[in-house]
């Protein structure tokens, strides 16, 4: 009794989704990049502005930094002389020590970024009273 209720139910919503009549509507393709290209001299000012400012704390430092390392790119010497001379506002030596190791870090197997971003900013460490990694001896792992 309760097969012959099933088979009729089941075969009752079976026309109902066939009475349906099939709608094919084409979806268009939207291309969402359609906006304003960042150049690279307007990319590096957007971060020299944002850490040349007067009032910036340890949090968006810390902030700014993670998310520039996090790009798929070596920041220019001159946005690291900002984050360093903010870091010198801040009195905060760790996280300067920090950004210069992070570069390090983001050289990756080109052995020569590294050594050309500290030779950029030796004038802006030694201004600012920063040692590199390696006069602290914290470079070997």
């Amino acid at each position: 009794m309760f097969r012959a209720a099933l088979r009729a139910s089941v075969s009752g919503a079976r026309s109902l989704t066939r009475a349906r009549p099939q709608y094919t509507a084409s979806v268009a393709a939207r291309s969402y990049s359609h906006g304003k290209q960042e150049t690279d001299e307007e990319f590096d000012a957007r971060w020299v502005t944002y850490f040349s400012k007067p009032d910036i704390d340890a949090w968006e430092l810390r902030k700014g930094m993670n998310t520039l390392i996090g790009y798929d790119l070596v920041p220019e010497p001159k946005i690291l002389e900002a984050a360093l001379k903010a870091c010198r506002r801040l009195d905060d030596l760790a996280s300067a020590i920090r950004i210069l190791e992070a570069v390090k870090d983001k050289s990756g197997p080109h052995k020569e970024i590294y050594p050309y971003v500290i030779q950029e900013l030796l004038p802006t460490l030694s201004e600012l009273g920063i040692p590199t990694p390696e006069e602290l001896g914290i470079d070997k792992a």
